[in-house]
């Protein structure tokens, strides 16, 4: 029990958030008579969140390393604003749209990077100009007027499903095998993680509750992949989430490179004096989160069918609540890419919870807005508490 008491009080963030997201869901499956948890819905709620989500894991990256970033949706309705334009008025082929919109928003990144990590202006200040200078471009590129519609494929990007190469009418077998596939990968790589954390002496779980998360664990895979099998099967952006998660969970947790960006929030000045060159590493955090905007972007825009001036209003607070609600902390150093999806998705299902069941957008945002400031309050609490 000790064991136990001790493993969740250190963990308290991140349990605390996923038991507060199935609580959540629970509730509102209930309140929407089952609305919720329909294959439809589900799949509208990982459409509507995909590029939340996305954003989210360049942003957890910068709030990591004790910045942030307030441009992020004025660069993704930039960037969407010159897809449009490439591929609508100037013809140019889809997939060229998307590499030369990736680029730009690396470009875009690097811009910011360069003044925050360089110059050392405050990244505050930074971004809240970028905030400005883009969202003005993109009236200037969209000259007040909606662009569109694209070609099917790039409209794919975001509303397409993966094939079912099965051919089963009425049931996507390629969705189950997937999941299947998934619940054995990831059991793999919390067996080899236990196995590495006993061969060094680290603290683990006691082998009931391994198997126990574990069984939890491909439940819900297999339980969600069961859902989206009797509709559609899975979109297409579901795959690049899942591949954009599982690249930043392994880089951040096994490379090198994300142990300094931990290292330099935690303290920049310790950092660098261990050799670590800081002001690259910081760069190199701004250009990712660049590319991700500009990915987000391209969905956003795939999925309207059309590129507006207001596209991308207010995604920079629902990206930035993401992370604070996961668990990553206001003064660096601190979060986990699973915390910063766990903390999307819950945003997610509040929104998607209240709007079925009629509830305004002014209350909306204010049911948010206290959410976000419980969960930072939550941070500072354990903070003055262990200290």
């Amino acid at each position: 029990m000790k064991t136990l008491t001790t493993l969740f009080r250190n963990n308290i963030r991140e349990y605390g958030m996923l038991i507060a997201l199935i609580v959540i869901m629970l509730f509102f499956q209930y309140a929407t008579d089952g609305i919720l948890m329909k294959p439809v819905n589900i799949t509208n709620l990982v459409l509507q969140n995909s590029y939340i989500i996305i954003m989210a894991l360049g942003m957890l990256l910068i709030i990591v390393s004790g910045w942030i970033d307030l441009s992020v949706g004025s660069v993704a309705a930039f960037v969407g604003a010159i897809a449009a334009v490439m591929m609508v008025k100037w013809d140019m082929h889809w997939s060229i749209t998307i590499f030369v919109s990736l680029i730009i928003g690396a470009a875009i990144g690097a811009f910011q990077g360069y003044w925050v990590a360089y110059v050392k202006i405050p990244a505050f200040i930074v971004t809240l100009a970028g905030m400005l200078i883009f969202r003005g471009l993109t009236l200037v590129i969209l000259q007040g007027e909606a662009v569109g519609p694209f070609p099917t494929e790039f409209q794919r990007l975001s509303s397409g499903f993966i094939s079912d190469f099965f051919k089963v009418e009425g049931f996507h077998v390629t969705t189950i095998v997937i999941g299947v596939l998934i619940s054995v990968v990831l059991f793999i790589l919390d067996l080899r993680g236990r196995q590495n954390q006993q061969k060094y002496g680290f603290e683990v779980l006691p082998f009931y509750l391994f198997v126990a998360k574990n069984v939890f664990i491909t439940f819900a895979v297999m339980g969600l992949c069961y859902l989206m099998a009797s509709y559609k099967g899975l979109p297409t952006v579901m795959v690049i989430l899942s591949i954009l998660i599982t690249l930043y969970a392994f880089v951040t947790s096994q490379t090198t490179i994300g142990r300094r960006i931990y290292a330099m929030g935690g303290n920049e000045k310790a950092a660098r004096l261990s050799g670590v060159n800081t002001p690259r590493l910081l760069f190199g955090t701004f250009v990712n989160m660049g590319v991700l905007a500009a990915l987000a972007g391209l969905i956003v825009t795939a999925r309207l069918n059309t590129a507006t001036p207001k596209a991308g209003d207010g995604f920079e607070l629902d990206v930035i609540a993401a992370c604070f609600i996961g668990g990553a902390s206001a003064s660096g150093g601190v979060g986990k890419v699973i915390g910063a999806v766990v903390g999307a998705f819950l945003i997610g299902v509040m929104n998607n919870g209240m709007s079925i069941l009629g509830i305004g957008i002014d209350w909306q945002q204010t049911i948010k807005g206290l959410v976000l400031l419980l969960a930072v309050f939550f941070d500072v609490y354990n903070k003055t508490k262990s200290s």
